[in-house]
């Protein structure tokens, strides 16, 4: 992520890296300043959260040639001043910004900086960035003739110990299960306390704990608000105001429906997934990988987990790629579908179970039909023995395949 933002200093006025708390913008962007002899702020500061909300052209004016300004969704209000500034001068690399919440989304973000601001997501670490590379998965299963290497085989029980990690890196230190607990349940309190009472109105916060808890429950399952709604005993409309909360704080990551022309007859609503699988285990009650590797939602924490590693690495695959899901109104489906820029699909199945057959593939043979030319290939994700061919363009693959490749 530093190389990516300095590539987008060099030619952009405004750069903003957005994402979670506690995912290591602050530590990265205060390298940046130091490196580049700007000057840093955080507007987490009370006496410069004022500074900044009683005059915003003055403190961007105050600032100097090169500013770094942390958590500015706290002052949505100074986006018009420093889209005034830039407009006086456009030279790259003026502003780094840093957000834990969707500004975009902010009702008080006033005149788009489009074409002065370029956007980087900052998430949760990746499991190849852990081992210090950067995974060509993506960019392999679309290649028109892919070189499969061999992965590395990994078991159930260690592929729970990497889901119930997740990729926070102050979760991650904590050993012990307990401690691992505190730091989540101090980081929901943190950013309802913070984030989401400064970017909402919504009175009866106190809900969003329990919400929470219950999509964590419903991982990898199709959201439905009515039921949510009853089981809650939370308004329609109220709980609706909740989930776009959860999106903007970064917490929750819905996946869309995939559609096609073709006449199919496809379910359109979106998949549930929280943003980090170590995070979504917590909430659902799970303190350790050996509990995890038993629980009955293991298989729909494991998706969830590689949806969040597919999400990572398209940050900085070649091939520019949306994420979405397939069902069809007979109950065909297929967990993920990768689609890039000019419309090839591979469709990519998860799997707790180490054995898998026939049966397993039959909604990524749906999804061949549906996308016709566009068809690229399936891709069945397991804790497996070896890459082996099911079907015409259908493979079942190791899971690590997703961080080796």
């Amino acid at each position: 992520m530093r190389h990516a933002v300095d590539l987008a200093l060099k030619d952009t006025p405004v750069v903003l890296v957005n994402g979670a708390r506690q995912t290591g913008k602050t530590t990265m962007v205060k390298a940046i300043a130091k490196a580049r002899g700007g000057n840093y702020v955080t507007l987490d500061d009370h006496p410069t959260l004022e500074a900044a909300l009683n005059d915003p052209p003055a403190f961007i004016q105050g600032l100097g040639k090169m500013a770094v300004i942390d958590e500015v969704q706290n002052a949505p209000n100074i986006f018009r001043a420093i889209k005034a500034s830039v407009d006086r001068d456009r030279k790259p690399g003026r502003f780094l910004l840093t957000g834990s919440a969707n500004v975009l989304a902010l009702p008080k973000l006033g005149d788009s900086l489009a074409g002065r601001m370029e956007i980087l997501a900052l998430h949760p670490f990746a499991q190849d960035e852990l081992a210090a590379r950067k995974s060509g998965f993506i960019d392999k299963v679309l290649a028109a003739r892919p070189n499969f290497p061999a992965p590395t085989v990994i078991d159930r029980k260690y592929l729970a110990a990497l889901v119930n990690a997740g990729g926070y890196p102050e979760a991650m230190s904590r050993k012990d299960g307990k401690r691992r607990s505190a730091w989540y349940n101090a980081y929901i309190t943190s950013i309802l306390q913070r984030d989401v009472r400064d970017i909402s109105n919504i009175t009866g916060l106190t809900d969003l704990p329990r919400l929470l808890q219950a999509l964590a429950l419903r991982s990898s399952g199709l959201l439905n608000l009515a039921d949510l709604s009853r089981t809650l005993d939370i308004p329609h409309s109220t709980l609706r105001r909740y989930m776009v909360l959860l999106e903007a704080t970064f917490l929750s990551t819905p996946l869309n429906a995939w559609s096609t022309h073709r006449g199919k007859r496809l379910v359109k609503a979106p998949k549930l997934h929280l943003a980090d699988s170590g995070f979504a285990a917590h909430l659902a009650g799970i303190g350790s990988p050996g509990q995890l590797a038993n629980a009955h939602v293991f298989g729909s924490l494991l998706e969830t987990f590689v949806v969040n590693e597919l999400r990572k690495i398209s940050g900085w695959s070649k091939a520019r790629v949306s994420l979405y899901h397939y069902r069809t109104e007979g109950g065909r489906e297929v967990d993920i579908v990768l689609e890039d820029a000019q419309g090839r699909i591979v469709g990519i199945e998860v799997k707790a179970a180490m054995a898998v057959g026939s049966n397993d593939i039959s909604g990524l043979k749906d999804l061949r039909d549906a996308a016709g030319s566009k068809w690229r290939r399936g891709i069945l994700l397991h804790p497996g023995l070896n890459i082996t061919p099911f079907a015409k363009d259908i493979h079942a693959v190791p899971m690590s395949a997703l961080w080796e490749w």
